[in-house]
């Protein structure tokens, strides 16, 4: 029996001295070192796609669906033109100068300087937009300031802008017919 214990006491002195392993550290150096800066580069990446390549897309797309209802409101104004040709255009106009607006999504580092005419077919519809130039002046800035850079720089989209400005005058003074708007000063910069 006493060799068992001997043999028992040998065999637990070696476990004993035998070096204790330490336990695998979850941990690995090399996921830091290289996973990282691996990981930041991906992020820069799909940023870049999203400013540049992305949005500029769906900002193209958004400006199609705008395109085709500037179309429509354009032969509307055409129509309204025919209406007025017998009119004498030009012989009444109402003129709002200077005014200065920062487009959409420039942060005040662009700007817009235009002039703006009403061609009205009589005298007293010039009187009273002159009357009410703070409320037409006000509607024009409206208007020009929620367009982007790129909107109010296309010639095409300027023919829209006439529409549209013309129609929220019209709207807004149910007495007010508008013949034409003309741009006498149309600077961005």
């Amino acid at each position: 029996m006493e060799t068992k214990e001997n043999k028992l006491n040998e065999e637990l002195e070696e476990v004993n001295s035998l070096p204790e392993e330490k336990p695998k550290s979850k941990f690995n150096p090399k996921v830091l070192i290289f996973g990282l800066p691996i990981f930041v580069v991906q992020l820069i990446v799909v940023y870049f796609i999203t400013a540049n390549i992305l949005l500029k897309k769906m900002d193209g797309r958004t400006i199609e669906t705008k395109n085709s209802t500037v179309a429509e409101e354009i032969k509307d104004e055409e129509k309204l033109a025919t209406d007025t040709v017998n009119q004498n255009l030009g012989e009444h106009i109402f003129q709002i100068e200077d005014i200065i607006v920062n487009p959409a999504n420039t942060q005040g580092q662009q700007l817009l300087l235009s002039s703006v005419a009403f061609d009205v077919p009589e005298a007293n519809i010039a009187k009273d937009l002159e009357k009410k130039q703070i409320l037409v002046k006000d509607m024009i800035i409206s208007v020009l300031s929620s367009k982007t850079i790129h909107q109010l720089s296309s010639n095409d989209y300027r023919d829209s802008l006439r529409v549209e400005i013309s129609k929220k005058v019209q709207n807004k003074f149910s007495n007010v017919k508008i013949n034409k708007v003309y741009f006498s000063k149309y600077i961005i910069n």
